[in-house]
C-alpha cells in the first residue's frame, strides 16, 4: 500500500523495530504482547523498576527493555509499521509548539532550511525534537524553553566559535555535538544557515 504524501520521512527506528517485534519470541520464547502481559502481571511497578528487571532477571540490553515497558504503558505503537509512524509525525510538531505559537514560525523556516540543503535530507519528528537526517542525524530542532528553539548540529570536534555552543556532546559520543539558540526568524541569520549547511555536507 502507497503511503500518504507527508512532509515528513518514516524514522529509521521504525525498521528495526519491526524486525524486533518479528523476531522476538524466536529470540526471548514470547512474543511481544506475551512480554507486555508477563510485565504488567509479574514486574515491579515503576516504569525504571520494570527496565532494571527485565534487564536483571530476563536478560534483555536496556534500550530493549525500554521498549517493553513503553509497550507496557501505552506507548510506542506509532513505531511499528510507516503508515503508523507518519500519522504520528504531524502530531508529535503540533504538540511540541502547543502554546509556543512564536516559536512555529522560526521551526517552519529553520525546517525549509533544512530540507532545502538537498533532496536527501529527511525530517523524522521524535516528541522532543524533529532530527534531520541525510545518511545519519546532522543537526535536530528542538523548543528547548517557550521562547527558544535550539538548532542542534554534527559538527564533530570542532572548537566552538561565533554563535556556536558546545553542548560536550563530542566527549559523550553524541552526534550532537553544538548548538545555536533561536528564538526568532530574524535571527536565523547567515551564520546559521552556514553552520546548518556545514553539518549536512559532513555527514557523508
Amino acid at each position: 500500500m502507497a503511503l500518504a504524501k507527508s512532509l515528513y520521512s518514516v524514522h529509521p527506528g521504525v525498521q528495526r523495530t519491526r524486525i524486533w517485534v518479528e523476531t522476538l519470541k524466536e529470540k526471548t520464547g514470547r512474543s511481544l504482547d506475551e512480554w507486555v502481559r508477563f510485565v504488567k502481571k509479574s514486574a515491579p511497578a515503576g516504569e525504571k523498576e520494570r527496565k532494571e528487571w527485565l534487564r536483571k532477571e530476563h536478560g534483555f540490553a536496556m534500550y530493549t527493555a525500554g521498549w517493553i515497558v513503553d509497550r507496557a504503558a501505552g506507548r510506542g505503537e506509532d513505531m511499528d509499521s510507516p503508515e503508523a509512524y507518519l500519522e504520528s509525525a504531524t502530531r508529535y510538531v503540533e504538540q511540541l509548539y502547543a502554546g509556543k505559537a512564536a516559536l512555529r514560525p522560526v521551526y517552519d523556516a529553520l525546517l525549509r532550511l533544512g530540507m532545502g540543503l538537498g533532496k536527501d535530507v529527511k525530517a523524522c519528528p521524535c516528541q522532543t525534537m524533529v532530527p534531520l537526517y541525510r545518511k545519519h542525524v546532522f543537526a535536530q530542532i528542538k523548543p528547548t524553553t517557550r521562547t527558544r528553539i535550539d538548532l542542534g548540529l554534527a559538527l564533530g570536534a570542532r572548537a566552538a566559535e561565533g554563535s556556536l555552543i558546545d553542548t560536550g556532546g563530542y566527549a559523550k559520543k553524541d552526534r550532537i555535538t553544538h548548538r545555536i539558540p533561536v528564538s526568532s526568524v530574524a535571527e536565523i541569520t547567515d551564520e546559521v544557515q552556514k553552520w546548518l549547511r556545514t553539518a549536512y555536507e559532513e555527514d557523508r
